[in-house]
């Protein structure tokens, strides 16, 4: 069960509803930046 378009779609209007689309941007740099630092730390915890 993985996530369609449909669901994604879905998440991101109510995203906009709830924060707007001022802060949209922001909110996704964090969230990218968030991921990213995840990553590196389980690419580091493998090489350990």
């Amino acid at each position: 069960m993985g996530l369609s378009l449909s669901h994604v779609l879905l998440v991101l209007v109510a995203v906009l509803l709830v924060f707007g689309a001022k802060r949209l941007p922001s909110i996704m740099q964090d969230l990218a930046n968030g991921l990213k630092a995840f990553k590196n730390g389980l690419k580091d915890g493998e090489e350990k």
